[in-house]
């Protein structure tokens, strides 16, 4: 297992891409709820890879855990303290949980079964996990002007049957729609803001990133400044601008024992 020096125990190093996360990837509200909706009433609820705490329900009783030492420092006050530990070794007995979470954090898990089994031992009723599709399901423009980015997650992304075999019990993948104005700012959800991923800091915030050449970041950035300003991007890729929503990968693998 990797440990990094802030202790993030996946393949990125949170310490260093980690700067400044919080304030990218806010919790959009419509995303929220088909998570909420998964958890369904439980009241106690265990969220692993926590990060700093986006989609963590504020009605219940949450217990967080999250190795990375940057990610933890970044939660809002008004959140629980993450614990220290990782998914594959849950300092918790069985099924001391009605419900647990995991929002697209397990593509990062070196020993993905031995997590999501830790994930059902502690967790009586639903594991919830959010995650993105490893193979888009629709093409759409950021994979023409960067290609090697989607190669990355194809990697990276574990397969969805994956998940719902290691998890077991009665499983159902739900297909959450990206919102175009979603203030959670991971990728896909600037499928209709383009001028949003020439930001460095917004790209941070996006752990594929930084497994792409600095090289092709530069090519990558040259070439949407370009098109942008020309106008090239608004006549091949306009009409993803007046797209309210879009089906960017985004997967909810909701587990019922």
């Amino acid at each position: 297992m990797n440990r990094f020096s802030d202790g993030s125990a996946g393949d990125a190093d949170y310490g260093d891409i980690g700067r400044g996360y919080a304030l990218v990837r806010q919790p959009d509200p419509r995303i929220a709820a088909a998570i909420l909706a998964g958890l369904g009433d439980a009241k106690t609820v265990l969220n692993v890879g926590a990060g700093t705490g986006s989609y963590e329900p504020v009605d219940r009783d949450v217990t967080a855990v999250e190795p990375s030492a940057s990610m933890r420092e970044q939660r809002p006050e008004h959140l629980a303290r993450a614990i220290d530990a990782t998914s594959e070794h849950l300092p918790f007995d069985d099924d001391s949980f009605d419900a647990s979470m995991a929002s697209v954090t397990v593509h990062q898990w070196p020993d993905l079964e031995r997590g999501l089994g830790e994930m059902r031992r502690v967790t009586r009723g639903p594991v919830v996990i959010m995650t993105f599709d490893p193979v888009p399901p629709e093409h759409w423009w950021l994979m023409d002007y960067v290609p090697e980015l989607f190669e990355v997650e194809g990697r990276r992304m574990p397969q969805l049957d994956r998940i719902a075999a290691a998890l077991g019990g009665e499983t159902e993948i739900r297909t959450v729609m990206v919102p175009s104005d979603s203030v959670d700012g991971f990728g896909q959800a600037f499928f209709a803001r383009p001028e949003k991923l020439l930001d460095p800091a917004v790209r941070r915030a996006m752990s594929a990133w930084s497994f792409v050449p600095d090289a092709v970041i530069r090519r990558f950035e040259f070439a949407l400044r370009h098109d942008l300003l020309s106008g090239a991007w608004d006549r091949r890729y306009g009409e993803f601008r007046s797209l309210p929503e879009f089906d960017g990968g985004l997967r909810l693998v909701i587990s019922r024992p």
